[in-house]
């Protein structure tokens, strides 16, 4: 049985086989220099590598594949233990889509070598990973999707166009749904694949955002040659491991770990200390109430992960992206209008192609603009509202027509 103190000590051999880098410490105008980082320290990569190998990247996850099939809540004891000792960590937000959306269905549907070849180098960071679901005329219905894969001996041949790629400029795979059978229902039709982005026929084009950024892309794909052996899941199941995916996305989004005033209430509430001339009465009471309800937010937030605890993520992560939506454009258009003029203005419109999105990172502006797409990305908050209103409530399900009906025979 795999408990904190085990745990404990297999962190501190791996710290004492592996030390990790340190980078030294900032010049001090009070005193000599601190020592350099020592010769025999382990580098970031074969650091991450030979913590994935002790299983103590995910501990919840089988041996041999980053864990120990420990107990999920016991992760958080391996990374405080690695965070005081200043070890590094895989970068998570550069590979948000890959460990939080790729890994875990991988791991769900995954053949032994799928698992033994793609987790890995995801988890250190070697391997970027995108995500192509959605289409231009199968967004919020995502599965009226008509990107086709036809079967070719023992490959798949791919055309068609995906969009609003988060990041598939720095991506080495993809997660990729795509129509294999066009004379069943949408839902049934559908097959999941890992695609190589490195692959003929896969052309990455920037898609420019209203903050100037082109963090999105549009895919093309072209007679993209696909193996039999990248399939996810049975051919025709690309539904259902799809759905795998996307209940672990909106964990993801809207389950983030932060502390209090952490996340887009930070800046705002900063601004309110720092500049009393500022203030009136009115911003005061909205500051307050967008205050609370962040605090809720991030509270039902952890809630929800000492849930995941137990099993696989539901439909409840729904329900924190709608709130995650709803508060970072509410939170951000306020902090425009407190800072009034200053508000308006904008740091830069150059076209650059970032590897991540740093909401707190940038001016007001910045955090006003991006947070309009919070209510596209991850599902809109249309279909949102239909998920928790039919799989949280309980409440009778919307008309459907077109369920029973032949994809080639829909109306596009």
């Amino acid at each position: 049985m795999t408990d904190a103190a085990e745990l404990k000590r297999r962190t501190a051999e791996l710290l004492a086989a592996h030390p990790p880098t340190r980078l030294p410490p900032p010049p001090s105008t009070e005193g000599p220099a601190g020592p350099p980082p020592s010769s025999a320290a382990t580098d970031r990569l074969d650091f991450l590598k030979a913590r994935f190998d002790a299983g103590l990247a995910w501990v919840h996850y089988p041996e041999g594949l980053g864990g120990l099939n420990a107990p999920r809540s016991l992760q958080a004891v391996v990374d405080a233990e690695l965070e005081a000792a200043g070890a590094p960590d895989n970068d998570p937000r550069r590979n948000g889509i890959g460990l939080g959306m790729a890994a875990p269905t991988i791991l769900r549907y995954g053949t032994e070598e799928q698992k033994q070849r793609f987790l890995r180098p995801l988890w250190v960071g070697e391997e970027v990973w995108c995500q192509l679901f959605s289409e231009p005329g199968a967004g919020s219905d995502l599965a009226a999707l008509g990107t086709r894969a036809v079967r070719e001996g023992d490959s798949w041949v791919v055309n068609g166009q995906k969009v609003w790629t988060s990041g598939a400029h720095n991506s080495r795979w993809a997660i990729l749904i795509a129509r294999t059978d066009p004379d069943v229902p949408k839902h049934a039709g559908i097959t999941y694949f890992l695609c190589d982005m490195t692959d003929p026929g896969v052309e990455v084009r920037p898609l420019r955002q209203i903050t100037g950024e082109a963090e999105f892309n549009e895919v093309f794909l072209t007679d993209v040659r696909i193996p039999d052996s990248c399939r996810l899941g049975e051919v025709g199941d690309g539904w259902k491991v799809a759905q795998t995916t996307l209940n672990n996305e909106r964990v993801a989004i809207g389950g983030m770990r932060l502390p209090r005033e952490g996340g887009m209430i930070g800046p705002v509430s900063k601004t309110w200390r720092e500049r009393p001339e500022l203030r009136t009465q009115d911003l005061h009471q909205r500051l307050l109430k967008l205050w609370v309800d962040s605090e809720v937010a991030r509270l039902t937030a952890e809630r929800l992960r000492q849930q995941l605890v137990a099993g696989q993520p539901g439909p409840e992560g729904a329900g924190m992206k709608l709130a995650f939506a709803r508060l970072n454009q509410e939170i951000s258009g306020l902090e425009v209008e407190v800072r009034g003029e200053e508000g308006l203005l904008y740091d830069d419109w150059t076209l650059r192609r970032p590897e991540l999105v740093d909401f707190t990172g940038r001016d007001a502006g910045y955090r006003y603009l991006r947070s309009k797409g919070n209510s596209i990305e991850g599902g809109t908050s249309e279909v949102l509202l239909n998920i928790v209103a039919e799989r949280v409530l309980g409440l009778p399900a919307e008309p459907r027509t077109d369920k029973d009906v032949a994809w080639k025979d829909l109306s596009r």
